[in-house]
This record gives structure tokens, sequence and C-alpha cells, in this order.
């Protein structure tokens, strides 16, 4: 079989018996073809006449390109995957990318604001317009309840439910979580889906979406990193990122005492070992508080 027909069916494969998420299978999907496209201008088409010195020097390249070392590693695991699909589908006798090491993440602590910046950020004036107050419950909603962008742009009417104080989140892998949305996040968002959002519906666009662009259709990521970013400018908070926002969420809840397990399930971690990460920025606020406060800290 060649490999660009093994390619359809692993991701069908993914797709159905896996059941990823349609994002996962068309990242998944554009590796593996950037990938059987490296292979091809090597001649080979094949799965056994793939050897693994190929698959290092693809990854050796993938490195070399400037990608992050996370789009590397789901690039690896993807080829990885593959590998071992065509195997148990005896489509293949050979596994050259068994034990095939992912590449090592750099011991890296997020970005965060401080709580002075995130209120500055969060109560500055924004425009008294339609997409003004949208983008105010936007940043609200970011930090207050710790979303990532794609979660956020994804949220559907029927999915708030501001009596009850929650949202329901799609996350990864299409895996539905309950946030809770209270103080300004929750009043700022009803103003907008109370007084805004009407008067960005057109009549020609049927959405469903909370947060709508000025033509009535769902607002996209690239426009939700936009509008982060000049709030943030206004308030003198450069390059600010919606995942920034999130990283601060999850800290300043570790700062104010919250349980780590109860952090991980706010943020939707699979792992507790991804929550763990924010344990550092904690312990970093825990020593300043001890070097201020203890009389011989600093003797």
């Amino acid at each position: 079989m060649e490999l660009s027909r093994a390619l359809k069916e692993y991701l069908n494969y993914v797709a159905v018996e896996r059941g990823c998420s349609r994002n996962t299978v068309l990242a998944y999907g554009r590796d593996l073809r950037s990938y059987l496209a490296g292979l091809r201008r090597e001649g080979i088409t094949r799965p056994d006449q793939v050897t693994r010195e190929r698959i290092e020097e693809h990854i050796r390249r993938l490195r070399e390109s400037g990608l992050a070392i996370s789009s590397v590693e789901r690039a690896v695991s993807a080829i990885k995957g593959f590998h071992r699909f065509m195997v148990a589908e005896r489509i293949s006798i050979t596994h050259p990318a068994a034990d095939l090491p992912l590449p090592k993440k750099p011991d890296r602590l997020p970005d965060v604001i401080s709580r002075e910046q995130a209120t500055a950020l969060l109560d500055q004036p924004f425009p008294a317009t339609a997409s003004g107050q949208r983008d105010h419950a936007i940043v609200e909603v970011l930090y207050g309840c710790g979303l990532r962008v794609s979660e956020l742009c994804g949220l559907d009417l029927r999915q708030v439910m501001l009596d009850e104080q929650v949202l329901r989140v799609v996350g990864k892998g299409d895996k539905e979580r309950i946030v809770p949305i209270v103080g300004t996040a929750a009043s700022v968002l009803s103003e907008y889906l109370e007084q805004w959002r009407p008067q960005l519906v057109s009549p020609r666009v049927s959405s469903s979406a909370v947060f709508l662009n000025n033509r009535g259709r769902r607002l996209s990521r690239q426009s939700v990193h936009s509008l982060v970013a000049k709030a943030g400018a206004v308030v003198g908070i450069e390059g600010l990122h919606p995942h920034t926002l999130r990283h601060s969420f999850a800290t300043h809840m570790l700062e104010g005492g919250a349980d780590l397990r109860i952090v991980q399930e706010l943020l939707g971690h699979a792992d507790i070992s991804t929550t763990q990460l924010y344990t550092h920025l904690d312990r970093s606020h825990v020593r300043e508080v001890y070097m201020g406060a203890h009389p011989r800290a600093n003797a």
C-alpha cells in the first residue's frame, strides 16, 4: 500500500475510532503530509522503504526551521502514531519510529501579569460601543475563567448559564468541563449579552456564538489576539497574549490559596504535572512575601 493511502486510513482511524477532535485531526494531517512530501522527494512512497535515519532527518529539518518545540513534539507524535498504526494494520512489517524520543521542552515558566496589571487592564474605560463592550467581556472572561482562546471563540450561547454562574466549556479532545463565572466577569458578560451583542447580530447571518465580529459572525482567534494586545497596550502591557491571561488566572488562584487539583480542573489539564508548572510561580510569590515580612530575612 502507498503511504498516501495509508495516511487517509490513519486520519480516519484517529477521527472515528480514537475520537480525536477536528483540530487534532487537521494538525496531524498537516504534520504527516509534510513528512510524506519529504519522503517523496527522496523517492520513498511505500511504508517499508522508510528508515529510522529518514525520520530523524525530517525531525532535524523541523527543528532547524524554527518551529516551536511543542509543534515539533506534535509532529513526532503523529509520525510515531502513523507507523504504529501501519504495523498494527499489517500495512507495514517495520516500525522505524519505535522508541523515537520526543524533543525535550525547555523548562520555561509561563508569562504572567501582576494583580495590579490585571486590575488596570480590566478597569480601563472600554468604548461604549458594541465592539468595545464585547472586548471588555472577552478580557474579563479570559482572566476570570482561565479559558484558552479557542475555547472562548468556540463558546455558544447555550453554554452560558449565568443564573447558575457557570460556563460549560468544551476543551481539548472535545472534553467538557464546568467553569464558574462570578464577580465582574459575570456582570460584564451579562451586560454584553443583553445590551451589546444584539447590536452585532446580522439579519443575514445566523450564529449561536457568544462573541461576534462586526459582520455578525463568530469572532476568530486572530481577532481575539489582536484585541487583547490592544487592550494591554492601553495600560502599558506590551505584547499581551490571551494565553498570558490564562496563565495569570492560574497563578493568582494558587497565590490566593486555591488547591492545585481545583486549578487543574478549572484549566482542563489532563495531567496535573502541567498544572504544577504554576507552583514554581507561586513559590516565587511566597518568597517575596517572606522577604518583605520576616524581620530577619534581610539581616
